[in-house]
């Protein structure tokens, strides 16, 4: 990983560090209270039944979790030439069922999903810095054990239910699959006049609206495209993109704070060449999700932001470029993607 060699900090720096750590923290925890009506004040009959219920099913949601993860990735340990003694079942086991159990605890106590994303991001910083330290590639099994955990805990409950649980459950899968505390730590090195700062700052509330504007383009441009879970309107489907786009988006911002591409070539793009063929998801959507994402910032963003941004927009266009992966849909949706990110 390149490392940057920062000016000695000063006393008045690290507080400035703090406050840029807190608060971009927090800007990315308010996301979760949007669209919730006053659920702080909301007391559910069902809430502790629901809680036990979710807390008797860990154990046997863990296990077939990991037997679908193995089922799908054993191939790729070996494809990739992964050191399978990096990949300890057990200790991801352990630690979905902490993860879990924290935030069950925090449903059960009607605490909203704002304040359990702060809760529990720096644990799971350290869960995924200590998967990605000796092999990034390692954070897919971790992060797909983690995810189907949840998955197959929301399955048996009820839609009510299950959408009020979702929001405590999408806490998880955002600070693992995404390199927040990284971004954190690395926004902490701007002084608060930094471009890049305000630029994150300025798109971080906005990356769920991003997210699904992209999604949208990519449904209309592939209406019949299916995937492994399924097709692209399908509920499950749509999770775990909109998460992935907005992981797209976390990865951009980690690369443009820390000025290097690290984050882009060394954790973004193994992870996905690991996880994607497997789950069947073509090159050509990866393509349209950074041309349009590159379209989004273009909007959002001063002319002075952007020059920050192209850069490493061009990394990541020439890193899934059809050079590296040629095309394979029809002619009718290649000719529907851009040649480059403009």
């Amino acid at each position: 990983m390149t490392q940057l060699n920062f000016p000695k900090q000063t006393s008045t720096t690290r507080t400035t560090d703090k406050i840029s750590i807190k608060s971009l923290a927090k800007s990315w925890a308010k996301k979760y209270t949007e669209n919730l009506s006053d659920l702080k004040h909301q007391i559910h009959g069902g809430r502790v039944m629901t809680a036990q219920y979710l807390m008797d099913s860990l154990r046997s949601a863990s296990i077939k979790a990991w037997s679908e993860t193995e089922r799908l990735l054993a191939a790729e340990v070996k494809r990739h030439r992964i050191n399978a003694r990096l990949i300890d079942p057990w200790q991801i086991s352990q630690d979905v069922y902490a993860i879990y159990e924290k935030s069950i605890a925090a449903y059960n106590r009607n605490l909203i999903p704002r304040r359990l994303a702060l809760e529990i991001g720096p644990d799971l910083g350290k869960i995924r810095e200590k998967y990605t330290l000796q092999d990034p590639r390692i954070i897919g099994f971790a992060g797909m054990q983690f995810h189907l955990s949840g998955q197959y805990l929301l399955e048996t409950l009820p839609q009510l239910e299950r959408s009020r649980v979702s929001k405590y459950f999408k806490a998880i899968d955002d600070h693992l699959y995404m390199p927040l505390q990284r971004t954190y730590e690395a926004a902490a090195n701007h002084s608060e006049a930094s471009q890049a700062l305000a630029a994150v700052r300025n798109l971080l509330p906005a990356s769920s609206e991003i997210a699904y504007n992209i999604y949208q383009h990519v449904i209309r441009t592939y209406p019949r495209y299916q995937c492994y879970s399924g097709s692209l309107s399908d509920e499950i489907v749509q999770v775990s993109s909109l998460r992935d786009i907005e992981m797209f988006q976390v990865y951009l911002w980690a690369s443009v704070l820390e000025e290097s591409v690290a984050p882009l070539q060394q954790e973004l793009f193994p992870l996905c060449l690991m996880l994607y063929p497997t789950l069947g998801v073509s090159w050509e959507l990866v393509r349209q999700l950074v041309y349009q994402m590159a379209q989004e910032l273009n909007t959002r963003l001063s002319r002075q932001q952007m020059a920050l941004f192209k850069p490493y927009l061009q990394v990541l266009w020439d890193l899934f470029s059809p050079e590296v992966f040629p095309d394979t849909l029809s002619k009718e949706q290649v000719d529907n993607v851009p040649s480059q990110v403009g």
